[in-house]
């Protein structure tokens, strides 16, 4: 098939285009382009400004793989040429219209000095016309490349692009190994060099070969063969592996980045509380932050050696907590039990807010101290040594993390779990076969209550404070959303879905005003492209897949309520 979709290359183009403004307009490209990813090469506001073109020539390239070579080129040219036309608009009219900033105030003259590669308007434009055209043509060249080396060839691309945006992370880890000449050799004031970023991309290439033309087929094969005990053989080292990674993993990353790994570590704890009463049970709950402040709340109440406090030690009020917290779940469980879907989840929400007006209020202020919180929170010690650096809170909250991470799979697997599951499927066929809807329900509920208040409570001692102003609604949106990027139900998914949810931010703070925006586009997406999540569980796929699949009554007869009903009750 010879033709071009004219229609498609358009809209897709202008598409493109739009989005490249939209960026421009807000003030992203010029506010990212100070961040350095290949120096002297690329940055991160010419990535943005870019990409949208590349992307463009590959989707209008990939729709026809029968298309012949010219064509699929003249499509994704076109796309990329149309990529530019708004962008050129944009800098034609800040050329004449003087006032332009006045309704525009991020269309500035460093922007206009990006957008033009530091030229003259009109060669400027030209330049930036010709370049994002080439982009829309290699986008589409991309797939007259066989398959088998197309995807290593993106995979290594990603990888490579990726390690230059998050360089910081490696230079932290360099710094601490490695003289400072043999660095700078990698690594410039941002990003890395055109060296680094050649050899990087050349190894990821090769590994990503390897595993798709041997790899992988070893990989399927090896999984046919193996035995159950060198199955339980190769999970003990993993474990073993993981266990001691984790152990000295703060003196590989340094002060900053454990602290951020301790931040990622508090809302893996949260999750996994979230996930046992959402992915587990399938109860959605909207005002889980209000537990997550009643363990905080209540150790750093006990533990506060301020004029509010008890001074009680940290081993001691940490359990209050925790038990405050289950006991806040249960009563919010026991009104809640026969309510389903929106109504739940408005229930829930409602319960969230009260809590975050009590503790503002003035009513409870000779209490809890209302705005201005509670200080001075007790920190854990172990007779004269005590938690005060982020290394020592690391591997606290870790012990917290692996605690949790241990009952939910547990449980996960045990009767209550499958119980969980039956009552997410269809509560009235649960209960039909025997499921004790109230106490299945209120077991989830005070679980998860249980791991937010523990996350709470080391949360007030690792800050040594306790505000109202931590506890608010977004904290409830970010772990439920924490689940749906990992996968719902998925215990490695959690963890995965916190360090992309929660780890990356922090790493790019300095571009904090746009986080939310990022943050927003990143749930669409993933709800568009892998609605099952990053890493989900293996009924969570088959669930999502069912329709797809050939037969789906065999799908349904492979799910988890055939296999599990005798051992419900």
């Amino acid at each position: 098939m010879n033709t071009i979709n004219w229609r498609r290359v358009i809209q897709v183009g202008l598409i493109m285009g739009v989005v490249v403004l939209i960026a421009s307009v807000i003030g992203m490209v010029q506010t990212f382009d100070e961040r350095d990813m290949i120096e002297g090469l690329l940055t991160l506001g010419q990535l943005l400004l870019f990409a949208p073109a590349f992307y463009g020539g590959f989707l209008v390239a990939g729709k026809d793989e029968r298309r012949a070579p010219l064509p699929t080129l003249l499509a994704g040219l076109l796309a990329g040429a149309l990529a530019a036309v708004p962008v050129v608009l944009l800098v034609a009219l800040a050329g004449f219209w003087t006032t332009i900033r006045d309704y525009f105030v991020n269309v500035s003259p460093q922007l206009i000095e990006i957008l033009t590669f530091g030229r003259e308007s009109l060669a400027g434009s030209l330049l930036l016309l010709g370049v994002m055209a080439g982009l829309g043509l290699l986008g589409a060249a991309i797939h007259l490349i066989p398959q088998r080396i197309r995807r290593p060839f993106i995979n290594a691309t990603m990888f490579t692009l990726i390690f230059s945006l998050f360089s910081d992370v490696p230079l932290n880890i360099a710094n601490q190994f490695l003289s400072r000449d043999l660095v700078r050799l990698v690594f410039p004031s941002k990003g890395i060099t055109v060296i680094a970023a050649v050899v990087i991309f050349v190894l990821a290439l090769a590994l990503a070969l390897w595993w798709e033309f041997s790899g992988r087929a070893r990989r399927q094969q090896r999984q046919t063969t193996i035995t159950p005990t060198e199955r339980r053989r190769n999970s003990l080292i993993v474990m073993v592996v993981s266990l001691v990674l984790l152990l000295v993993l703060p003196r590989i990353l340094g002060i900053f980045l454990t602290n951020v790994v301790a931040q990622v570590g508090t809302f893996v704890l949260m999750a996994l509380g979230l996930n046992i009463v959402v992915g587990f049970a399938g109860l959605l709950d909207l005002g889980y932050v209000a537990f997550f402040a009643v363990g905080a709340y209540v150790t750093a109440l006990l533990t506060s050696t301020g004029d509010l406090g008890f001074g009680i030690n940290f081993w001691i009020a940490m359990p209050i907590g925790v038990i405050a917290a289950v006991l806040f779940g249960i009563v919010l469980g026991i009104p809640v039990l026969r309510l389903r879907g929106d109504y739940l989840a408005i229930v829930t929400l409602g319960f969230g807010e009260i809590i975050r007006v009590l503790v503002r209020s003035d009513l409870l202020k000779p209490v809890i101290g209302g705005a201005q919180g509670i200080l001075d929170v007790g920190r854990p010690n172990f007779g004269s040594f005590t938690f005060v650096t982020p290394e020592h809170y690391y591997y606290l909250i870790l012990a917290g993390c692996m605690l949790a991470l241990f009952i939910a799979w547990r449980l996960r697997d045990g009767r209550a779990g499958r119980q969980w599951m039956a009552v997410r499927e269809d509560e009235d066929v649960a209960e039909a076969v025997g499921i004790n809807l109230v106490g299945t329900k209120l077991l989830a509920f005070a679980i998860g209550a249980g791991f937010a208040g523990l996350a709470g409570a080391i949360f007030g001692s690792r800050v040594g404070s306790v505000f109202p102003n931590s506890f608010e609604l977004l904290i409830s949106i970010n772990v439920l959303a924490i689940i749906i990027v990992g996968g719902v139900g998925s215990l490695p998914g959690v963890v995965l879905g916190a360090f992309v949810l929660v780890g990356l931010p922090e790493l790019l703070r300095e571009f904090v005003e746009f986080r939310l925006l990022i943050y927003g586009i990143l749930l669409i997406v993933m709800m568009l492209v892998r609605p099952e999540g990053l890493w989900p569980s293996a009924v969570r796929r088959r669930e999502l897949h069912a329709a797809e699949t050939d037969e789906p009554s065999v799908a349904a007869a492979e799910g988890p309520l055939h296999e599990e009903v005798q051992p419900l009750v």
